[in-house]
């Protein structure tokens, strides 16, 4: 690991396989976003439509 300097920002420099470790880490971590079905997203997109139409 090697630490970098630039314009008083300190960086940190790791071989890739490293890099790729640590996202995979953070993707198991992250909650999916939550997909409708079609019932719900047409309700969903009739219920903003009629939000934005009010306005």
């Amino acid at each position: 690991m090697t630490h970098l300097t630039i314009d008083n920002k300190k960086y940190v420099l790791i071989p890739e396989e490293n890099y790729q470790e640590l996202q995979k880490q953070a993707a198991l971590k992250s909650k999916p976003e939550k997909t409708f079905s079609v019932e719900e997203a047409r309700d969903y997109s009739k219920k903003l439509i009629r939000k934005w139409a009010s306005n």
